[in-house]
């Protein structure tokens, strides 16, 4: 068999938080960083690119201007600065080409380009830079062509000097610090926040672990935050409510279980022993029957509890269209009652629910009332509004009103002799509600002006008609019936049984 060892915990009993704390402020970082990466990326450009243009545009006006007043005669010499750009110069085309005029700052100096425009454009953009005759590294030249009176075409340059920011590495160094800094930043209060976030996960978790099976009591501490956190540690306790709950009730289950087993096994044992320890003072027929009635009661005991493990397994059996007061009908025709039962039907109350698990509903409810009337019992089956009903009154001594939930809890009787004088197991009810349940119905003890009345209530089923006819001869009963009126049906008295007389039989069981 392999054994998986289990993950090493960190020195403070949170290895896992912490592991999560990690990796939500790595995903954060990484996120951040990443954004601010694109942003600082694209603002240097946007920025480069805005200077560049505004640098541009400035000395293409001044380029401009300069070509209209030279095309219209001015003065050749010394250009005016135009528009704050003081680097202008007009050159003549050709492979020989020269200032014939320049700005002040431009006296003496050569071309600022040789670039010309393209043919059929009279504006060309260039660049220049390293070039040691300027004081600035980079310079923005545009060109104008123009035709100028005497001497032909030429070339009118305008120029500004880039700032030193645009061609040097310090912006983008700046940005980056800045992206450091803010990722850094960024980390330490991500950090913080997961672990002041992930504080109460911890807690809960150091709780959890300290939970056993034998333990159920302790609950996670529940944060004021109102928020996911606190929404997990109130569904966690409400979850550890149901599981002691569910743990409380399997002990007590096996407790009452071990009970219940050990009365008859006790006895089985001692008839026995005392049938062999003396037996020509016993009647060996006798301790026969006695022995069968104890394996009876455990065999009882047995199958209502494998009934109830089904139940609370959630096992869903198959479930078809019925006609209950039909199947009322064929479980009183075949049960042997130990007071005579009277029943009246509604006939179309029809349900949808597994035959099997149903007959064993209605039979616990007879038996039960036929353990404690005194004279009579009644079924009534009806139909009202969109439930069926299923009534089981008796005329026995009733059951009080604070005794109404009880009687429906595992292994409980009212009255602990009689019961097990009468051979009640103390689960009947309890399957029946079960079963009741498990159909979408409900099952409780209702007001009555004598003994108990006991009512069923399960969901109505629709426009069943089409489905009802088999079932119905599949039972036994006459098909052709009319409807709409009730039908009055009675059973039997007991009948003599070989394992004791009047003893109520199970569903599907004959007499």
């Amino acid at each position: 068999m392999r054994v998986t060892a289990p993950p090493r915990r960190a020195r403070n009993g949170r290895h896992w938080p912490r592991s999560l704390r990690a990796r939500v402020t790595l995903a954060a970082v990484g996120l951040i960083g990443a954004v601010l990466l694109i942003v600082g990326t694209a603002a240097v450009v946007v920025a480069q690119y805005l200077i560049t243009s505004h640098l541009t545009a400035r000395a293409a006006r001044a380029a401009e201007h300069t070509a209209a007043a030279y095309r219209h005669g001015a003065a050749p010499g010394v250009l005016p600065a135009r528009d704050g750009v003081v680097l202008l110069q007009v050159v003549s085309a050709g492979r020989d080409s020269r200032v014939l005029a320049a700005s002040a700052s431009l006296q003496g100096k050569p071309p600022l380009s040789h670039a010309l425009p393209a043919p059929g454009e009279d504006r060309v953009d260039t660049r220049s830079c390293g070039d040691p005759a300027w004081e600035s590294d980079c310079l923005n030249i545009v060109g104008y062509q123009t035709t100028v009176p005497g001497h032909g075409t030429v070339t009118v340059y305008g120029a500004l000097p880039e700032p030193w920011a645009l061609g040097s590495p310090v912006p983008a160094i700046t940005v980056a610090g800045l992206c450091i800094v803010v990722v850094i930043v960024a980390a330490g209060v991500t950090w913080r926040a997961v672990g002041r976030t992930l504080r109460p996960v911890a807690q809960m978790e150091t709780a959890m672990s300290e939970i056993t099976s034998t333990d159920l009591s302790r609950r996670m501490p529940v944060p004021d935050s109102a928020d996911e956190v606190a929404r997990l540690a109130a569904t966690l306790n409400a979850t550890l409510d149901r599981l002691q709950r569910s743990a409380e009730q399997q002990r007590r289950f096996v407790a009452d279980a071990s009970h219940e087993l050990r009365t008859p096994l006790t006895a089985l044992r001692t008839r026995v022993e005392l049938a062999l320890s003396a037996p020509e003072e016993t009647d060996p027929m006798q301790t026969l029957r006695e022995c069968l009635d104890d394996a009876e009661r455990l065999h009882h005991i047995v199958e209502d509890m494998l009934a109830l493990a089904r139940l609370d397994a959630g096992v869903e059996p198959a479930r078809v269209p019925l006609d209950l007061g039909r199947l009322v009908e064929s479980e009183l025709a075949q049960w042997s009652p130990r007071l005579p039962v009277s029943a009246r039907v509604d006939p179309g109350v029809a349900v949808a629910g597994n035959r099997l698990q149903l007959a064993r509903l209605l039979v616990n409810l007879l038996s039960n009332a036929d353990r404690y009337a005194t004279g009579r019992v009644e079924v009534l089956v009806r139909a009202e509004g969109d439930e069926a009903v299923v009534e089981v009154c008796d005329d026995g001594p009733g059951i009080p009103s604070a005794d109404r939930e009880r009687v429906f809890q595992r292994f409980t009787r009212l009255d602990t002799a009689r019961s097990r004088a009468a051979g009640g197991t103390g689960l009947g009810l309890t399957i029946a509600r079960d079963i009741a349940i498990a159909h979408g119905g409900s099952l409780h003890v209702a007001d009555s002006m004598q003994g108990a009345r006991l009512m069923l209530r399960l969901p109505l089923l629709r426009d069943a008609d089409r489905f009802v006819a088999p079932a119905a001869a599949s039972d036994g009963s006459d098909p052709q019936a009319p409807s709409g009126t009730p039908r009055p049906v009675a059973a039997q008295g007991p009948q003599p049984s070989r394992s004791g007389a009047g003893r109520p039989h199970g569903p599907g069981e004959h007499p």
